[in-house]
């Protein structure tokens, strides 16, 4: 139960779900932290993939399309809100 996670290969991962306080989570090593460049507060955002397999990311999808959104309106109104910036 208070195992480490083990390395079981070059870019893989066991860890084990533990009891938090009242919840229930998963603790990321340090090492991997850090080569992810992701500390305490992070978001990370889970993608259901098939047979029982979850992508964690922080990479967000709405926010992404939002961004697209976005820059293509301040392109069709690049003009505007030039003036608006004066």
């Amino acid at each position: 139960m208070n195992e480490t996670p083990r390395k079981v290969e070059a870019e893989g991962y066991v860890l084990q779900i533990r009891k938090i306080g009242n919840s229930t989570g998963i603790i990321l090593p340090k090492d991997l932290l850090a080569r992810l460049n992701l500390k305490e507060g992070d978001k990370l955002h889970v993608i259901e993939q098939t047979e029982n397999a979850v992508k964690l990311s922080t990479y967000d999808p709405t926010f992404a399309k939002a961004m697209n959104v976005a820059r293509k309106g301040m392109k069709t109104y690049r003009n505007a809100l030039a003036e608006l910036a004066k």
